[in-house]
């Protein structure tokens, strides 16, 4: 039978009849029909319009129905088929608000959509709808109301038992997800206060509450590890291997068997040594510097992952999924199974273990003349600590000294070369943040005893200088021979958040330079001039602020931080699944061949995902734990500064607690105070009374509740506007009414343009 000319005219006709065997119109033929019909059609005109064959019509319904799914084309109210775009939809992915509000973050990039309580009554945080335009709210910004939904992003929701009149609900642990959810009968039994996992067998509608069955109990709230439970369940951390990869576990062997060494170098005899942290249990990494001529030898060997995690294996699939580890306070969610992140694949000391080194000659400048990578067997000689390699090189204690004994020389060796590194990376430009780290300690209940300061010592930056060599080297070897990876990619600083930060800079006297385009060395200049400042930590946070986050992509754009044009992760691929990535595709070019794991932006993209997955079940269960840990302080009295300021209020960071909380902007005094986003403040409109980044405040601690893990303070006093300078503002407005006059209404126009109204 002769295909129809409409047929005919499907460019992708073809393509269509050899991947389904069926003649149907593609989806982009379809959606061309109804752009040129200009109007919804019925499913008769639309299959008319198509040459949709009786025997077809079942198969083309369905491919109608798919494209509904996912939003391509829409069905309305009178069974007529048409395109979102025409009826002015817009499609887009739900983000929620714990106050009952949301947004809907639209597919095509434009600028988000508010969605009131109302609309947000029918969907979840993360759920895929399609919205239409109703009109602005009271804030001026584009209102939606929800018109179909895509795709559903929920089914399992972890949450706490509440009793509410006789009728069992379950309050979510993510609050975006604003809404509770009833308990269906049938499921596993809980009592108000235990935490619970809910099956969701009825998602939110206009007419209806989400309802769910308990399908696990956890325990109760406040219970000893609960946090992480919570949090792993919350984000949907991958926290049990499969089957498939215990199974290819338990069959890995236990040492280096003589098969493995086949094809390797054997740098066995070479004092390599790893330097780590006291808690450490994973060693990536190992280190050893010899002199060479005028300059250094240096060996960065890397625990050889790739070779027993094989590509679309079991425990790669399981990889890929995890991304990374998480490392929380007491407990490591591993990327691998311990078996070979704390065994086999660690360099542990005194045993053979297989490895990717990275051999390097580096200059007496700090430069990097030569390298080469390739497999090899090694022999870790010791297992250090920074505080242990600080206390030999930089306090010369003689305890210290003894312990190292003829690994002393060696490390010396390694001094010497990471200060002609420092050079190099001052010369390059690199930006270096001064931040503070903090570890808690627990009791022998597993609740925090204190916070402390994490010091990083020379010993730290030695190994991290050493691991930036080779990570550069990596990206290098890869590029110059054309072999795609992934990149660790950092961009320079938007242009509306360049035009910030200069703003902020030249109320202080101050310049960035660079012009439309500062590099890294602009900063890093800057930076210089304001360490001794007295307001260094603030200008430092504000810089560091106007920055983009760092990503993992295919597209190699340099890393503007470090001043580098080509960066990869190469050094930790036991708990980092990009750097597992980057040794297969080395192993690849040194074997002459190429190495494909699938789409390299699709992957990037996930492990960048999964990157801030971590982070934000980590963050979630430090503040639950520092929650904790401050219920029985209440009332106290604390100093700190201004950590972070936002229309509701600002941020205090507690000296030496090393905590952070909110005061509220109904805290701040009797007046009305405007946020100033460019200058980073808040300021009292009758008072001129302000609050700005770093201020040096007191505050009293009013609230901890652990339903929210959110911490509250109460403002006593701050030490930025004394009462002297409050009483002179004044005085000289009431001698000068008129000027007075004028300069409120600047600073109204001013405010009006960049920040909002609130009352305190």
């Amino acid at each position: 039978m002769e295909l129809s000319r409409v047929r005919r005219a499907d460019p992708f006709f073809e393509r269509e009849k050899q991947n389904y065997g069926s003649p149907l119109p593609s989806r982009e033929y379809i959606v061309q029909i109804l752009e040129r019909e200009g109007t919804p059609m019925g499913l008769d005109a639309l299959a008319n319009a198509l040459d949709i064959r009786d025997d077809e019509r079942e198969f083309f319904e369905r491919r109608l129905h798919a494209m509904l799914r996912e939003g391509q084309v829409m069905l309305n109210r009178r069974d007529a088929w048409l395109l979102p775009d025409k009826a002015d939809l817009i499609r887009g992915r739900v983000q929620g608000h714990p106050d009952g509000f949301g947004f809907l973050l639209r597919d095509d990039k434009g600028e988000d959509i508010f969605l009131g309580p109302k609309a947000m009554r029918e969907v979840f945080h993360g759920d895929r709808v399609i919205v239409r335009l109703v009109g602005l709210d009271r804030r001026g910004r584009a209102e939606g109301k929800i018109v179909e939904v895509l795709e559903r992003a929920n089914t399992r929701i972890v949450g706490r038992v509440l009793d509410e009149h006789g009728i069992q609900v379950v309050v979510p642990e993510d609050k975006r997800l604003a809404q509770d959810i009833l308990v269906a009968p049938g499921g596993k039994r809980a009592t108000p206060g235990q935490v619970v996992t809910v099956e969701l067998i009825g998602q939110p509608s206009r007419a209806a509450r989400p309802v769910g069955r308990i399908v696990e109990v956890l325990g109760h709230y406040a219970a000893p590890g609960m946090e992480i439970e919570i949090a792993l369940r919350k984000h949907e951390l991958p926290f049990e291997f499969s089957p498939q990869a215990r199974e290819r576990t338990r069959k890995l062997p236990d040492t280096v068997r003589k098969k493995d060494r086949t094809g390797r170098e054997d740098i066995t005899g070479l004092p390599l040594v790893t330097i780590d942290g006291e808690t450490a249990r994973d060693f990536d990494d190992a280190v050893f510097c010899g002199p060479n001529g005028k300059g250094w030898r240096l060996l960065v060997a890397i625990a050889d992952v790739s070779h027993y995690v094989e590509p679309e294996g079991a425990l790669d699939i399981d990889a890929r999924a995890r991304g990374n580890s998480v490392y929380f306070p007491r407990r490591v969610i591993p990327m691998l199974p311990e078996k070979l992140s704390n065994g086999l694949c660690s360099l542990n000391p005194q045993v053979d273990r297989l490895c990717m080194v990275a051999d390097m000659s580096v200059s007496v400048r700090g430069e990097i003349k030569a390298y080469r990578f390739y497999p090899a067997v090694m022999f870790s000689h010791a297992r250090l600590t920074y505080n242990q390699v600080a206390a030999a090189l930089y306090e010369k204690d003689a305890k210290a000294i003894s312990l190292l004994g003829e690994l002393l020389p060696h490390l010396q060796e390694l001094d010497r070369l990471f200060r002609a590194l420092l050079k190099a990376r001052a010369r390059r430009g690199a930006i270096d943040f001064e931040t503070t780290e903090t570890r808690m300690e627990f009791d022998d209940a597993g609740k925090i005893a204190r916070i402390v300061p994490e010091v990083r010592n020379d010993a730290h930056r030695l190994i991290e200088e050493c691991m930036l060599a080779a990570n550069v080297c990596a990206s290098d070897f890869l590029r110059d021979n054309n072999h795609p990876a992934l990149y660790r990619i950092h961009e320079g600083p938007l242009p509306k958040n360049l035009e910030k930060l200069r703003a902020f800079l030249a109320e202080f006297g101050l310049a960035l330079s660079g012009g439309d385009e500062p590099m890294a060395k602009d900063y890093a200049v800057l930076l210089e001039k304001t360490r001794t400042r007295p307001d260094a930590q603030l200008l430092q946070t504000v810089m560091l602020r106007s920055l983009r986050q760092a990503i993992y992509s295919p597209d190699n754009v340099g890393h503007f931080g470090l001043a580098y044009d080509s960066y990869t992760h190469f050094t930790s691929p036991i708990r980092r699944y990009p750097d597992l990535l980057v040794h297969r595709a080395i192993k690849a070019v040194l074997a002459g061949k190429r190495y494909s794991p699938g789409d390299w932006e699709e992957i990037g993209l996930a492990c960048s995902v999964t990157e801030r997955r971590a982070d934000e079940a980590t963050r979630d269960v430090v503040d639950w734990l520092k929650c904790y840990y401050m219920r029985d302080r209440i009332g106290e009295t604390f100093s700190g500064s201004v950590s972070a300021v936002v229309p509701f209020g600002m941020f205090v960071a507690l000296d030496d607690v090393f905590i952070e909380g909110l005061v509220h902007i109904s805290d701040l005094g009797n007046d009305y105070f405007h946020f100033d986003e460019a200058r980073h403040e808040l300021m009292g409109e009758r008072t001129h009374v302000r609050y700005r980044l770093s201020d040096r405040v007191q505050v009293q601690l009013v609230r901890a509740d652990l339903e929210t893990s959110k911490i509250d303070f109460r403002l006593l006093a701050s030490e930025t506007w004394p009462t002297e300078r409050k009483g002179k503002v004044k005085r000289e407005r009431n001698q000068n009414p008129a000027e007075g006059r004028r300069n409120k209404k600047n600073e109204e126009q001013s405010r009006r343009k960049s920040g909002g109204k609130s009352r305190g």
